[in-house]
């Protein structure tokens, strides 16, 4: 699969402009980020690169910083492989679960212990929106729950919320590298019973859960959340993420719209996490 790069010389005056530049990006389909070095480096199928968006992009950005940058064409090899070699440390989340690649060393000991080999799907537990996820899945009564992963990425929440004793469990991606990449996780952690569908919320049609988990983008989220509510069992959780605090207020009206009620709210470095229920 051929990638590009976007690099991008910045200067910004506070670290969330960062922040809300990934986001925007990330919606122009950049899926792959290096954020700890300037320039901030942009990953993108080359196949889905529209020059003509990011120009524009870049130059109606709301806050200044943004010095330069570039576009290239990658040498075609797996980037998040390279990343997850170079970058992949094991991390552990709240005192009960580490999460680290099959060649890593030094793995603290916890209760939930996940092999993750990322390959070109997102979820390690790095990001603050997975972290958060997981950090709610150690704390919900998952036993015997019908659970969903939607945009499963890796499948990391649904092979920890199978840990957890939820069954059935279903993982749901859009991209065939992620659903592929999740079949080789959930036989790797042992959790074969895993049912993995690659497709959008159509593949949803005629199913119910009980606790639905969707770490996406905001736009799809809002478009796709009436489909969500329709699949969520009476008193059944739905977590959602992937979006700032700042987008909040309007998942939250269509969450009104979905007939969907309000638990609770969490957050991590501008990122969000809601907890909504259907009565």
């Amino acid at each position: 699969m051929q990638y590009s790069v976007l690099n991008i010389q910045t200067s910004f005056a506070e670290s969330f402009m960062q922040d809300v530049l990934v986001s925007e990006l990330s919606e122009l389909g950049f899926d792959s980020f290096l954020t700890e070095q300037n320039p901030l480096q942009a990953f993108i199928q080359s196949s889905q690169l529209n020059i003509q968006d990011v120009e524009r992009c870049l130059r109606t950005f709301p806050y200044k910083g943004i010095l330069s940058y570039t576009i290239e064409l990658c040498e075609d090899k797996d980037w998040n492989a390279e990343w997850e070699q170079h970058y992949f440390t094991p991390i552990v989340v709240g005192n009960k679960c580490v999460i680290h690649s099959s060649f890593a060393k030094d793995i603290p000991q916890c209760q939930y212990n996940i092999t993750i080999d990322p390959k070109m799907a997102f979820g390690t537990g790095h990001h603050q929106t997975t972290s958060l996820m997981l950090e709610s899945l150690l704390e919900a009564d998952l036993l015997g729950r019908s659970f969903l992963d939607m945009g499963c990425g890796t499948a990391v929440l649904a092979i920890l919320a199978t840990m957890r004793g939820a069954q059935p469990v279903t993982a749901v991606d859009i991209d065939d590298a992620c659903t592929r990449n999740a079949k080789e996780n959930i036989i790797v952690n042992n959790t074969p019973d895993i049912e993995i569908l690659l497709g959008d919320a159509r593949v949803l049609e005629g199913r119910h859960f009980d606790f639905i988990v969707a770490n996406i983008n905001r736009n799809i989220l809002l478009n796709d959340m009436s489909c969500y509510a329709q699949c969520l069992n009476s008193g059944g959780q739905l977590l959602l993420s992937g979006f700032y605090t700042q987008d909040v207020a309007m998942l939250l009206e269509e969450a009104e719209r979905c007939s969907l009620n309000f638990v609770s709210q969490h957050e991590k470095d501008n990122w969000c996490l809601l907890r909504l229920c259907k009565l």
